[in-house]
């Protein structure tokens, strides 16, 4: 058996690739170690590799199915680095059933979420930051995001992290080779400057960790819930953010029951506004379920945006709701200053903000504050897109810098730190990953990826 037979798979998969529901074009695609018979049966001949050829595809009892195009790229080359067969056939549902349903009886099973991009992993064809940029494209909120899932995908996220690995492989080998010669150690690594170099690592860290913060803001977004007494404005604001009627407005207190949700875009970044009950202490029941549901949505929040009435600002209701809050960013909101007076403005600590939902003066500023609490710097350079295991795996490699600095001269305890934070940078692009974790990342896939 080849080298690259050893690389594919025992099975064969199968699964629709395209999205569910009627469209003008639909495929199926099959991953494995021998099309031939499945060649055989669907087309009755061979297909000519990596060129599209137009084929029917075929019953068992040799009706045709679906007429179409059909490819095949043959392993190591493709996709999944195992043969691949793309069948490229008519939108409809119950079409494409019938083909992926000949493949089954072909010997294919059906595909798991994400075994197609699993399998590229496992066979060197993707590392697993490129594998879960795939997923990113595909989720992508905005266009920023789909940007940054690209340039993750293409490999920019992966090549900073295996720089900095090379980095920590030279720092390490100074290190090691200075244990062996224990007489030498000082000068040695002096001469190599082996603690300069350490600082420098660490301050590339920092600046990759600062970008996988802006990517992961980018793929996740912001959760922003809008509480406060009734009719101060919630719903209007949604709207206003919205830009259209998203929430229903009235006079009426308690118009709103129930949490509302909707997902805006603020430069680039995927905001998910949820408007909520109105806080306060009410026998209706169905409005108290809507105050529960607030209350749970908070927990889940990013940033809490208090509105007040501008006409009266904090009273004692909203000084209950305060002491209530988690331990979020919260961002006063005086609303109605067009009832009041006043004008647009944020406080010069940057928690209180003055505006009008309904004239819609002052939102231009709200928009830049929820991006600086969040965190946000659109600084015009590429950002690729992160995931928070990813930030978790810089954070610990920097905690281990700092440990391995703090170290000093007890070489042996400088090593070990050395060791586990190559080691937190590789569990990003999946050189140390455990299955458990592989199977949480690929279930999160769609099927036919």
């Amino acid at each position: 058996m080849s080298a690259t037979d050893d690389r594919i798979g025992g099975d064969t998969i199968a699964a629709i690739a395209t999205a569910s529901g009627r469209g003008g074009i639909g495929v199926v695609r099959l991953s494995g170690p021998d099309p031939t018979a499945f060649m055989q049966g669907l087309f009755g001949r061979a297909l000519k590799p990596r060129h599209a050829s137009h084929a029917r595809f075929l019953s068992a009892e040799g009706e045709t199915l679906d007429d179409g195009i059909a490819l095949y790229f043959p392993a190591p080359h493709s996709f999944t680095g195992e043969h691949v067969l793309e069948l490229q056939g008519h939108g409809g549902p119950q079409v494409l059933r019938l083909v992926l349903e000949r493949c089954l009886e072909l010997g294919a099973r059906l595909a798991e979420p994400g075994e197609f991009s699993r399998r590229a992993f496992v066979n060197g064809k993707l590392d697993l930051v490129q594998a879960e940029a795939i997923a990113d494209l595909i989720d992508a909120g905005s266009r920023e995001a789909a940007r940054g899932a690209v340039r993750a995908l293409t490999g920019e996220f992966s090549r900073r992290i295996e720089s900095l690995k090379a980095a920590l492989i030279e720092l390490r080998m100074l290190v090691e080779a200075t244990l062996d010669f224990p007489e030498e150690d000082v000068d040695f690594l002096e001469q190599a400057d082996a603690w300069g170099r350490l600082d420098e690592v660490h301050a590339r860290l920092d600046a990759v960790l600062a970008q996988a913060r802006q990517g992961a803001l980018l793929r996740e977004g912001l959760d922003v819930v809008l509480i406060g007494q009734p009719n101060v404005g919630k719903s209007s604001l949604m709207n206003q953010l919205a830009g259209f009627e998203a929430a229903i407005v009235t006079d009426i207190a308690g118009t709103t029951r129930d949490a509302l949700r909707e997902a805006i875009q603020i430069d680039g970044v995927p905001v998910h506004l949820i408007d909520t009950a109105g806080l306060r202490e009410t026998e209706d029941l169905v409005e108290r379920m809507g105050i529960a549901r607030a209350w749970a949505a908070l927990e889940q929040a990013d940033i809490a945006l208090l509105l007040v009435d501008a006409g009266h600002g904090v009273g004692p209701e909203e000084a209950a709701i305060l002491a209530r809050l988690p331990e979020i960013p919260v961002l006063t909101v005086h609303n109605k200053i067009d009832l009041a007076e006043g004008t647009p403005r944020v406080s010069g600590d940057g928690a209180e903000i003055w505006l009008s939902a309904r004239t819609g003066a002052g939102i231009e500023l709200l928009r830049r504050r929820l991006l600086e609490l969040a965190g946000w710097h659109n600084t015009g350079e590429g950002t690729f897109s992160a995931r928070t295991r990813h930030l978790d795996a810089l954070r610990r490699a920097r905690a281990h810098l700092e440990a391995a600095r703090a170290a000093g001269r007890r070489l042996e305890l400088f090593a070990e730190e050395l060791r586990l934070a190559h080691h937190a940078l590789a569990e990003i692009t999946g050189e140390f990953s455990a299955d458990d974790l592989l199977g949480v990342i690929f279930s999160q896939f769609c099927i036919g990826k």
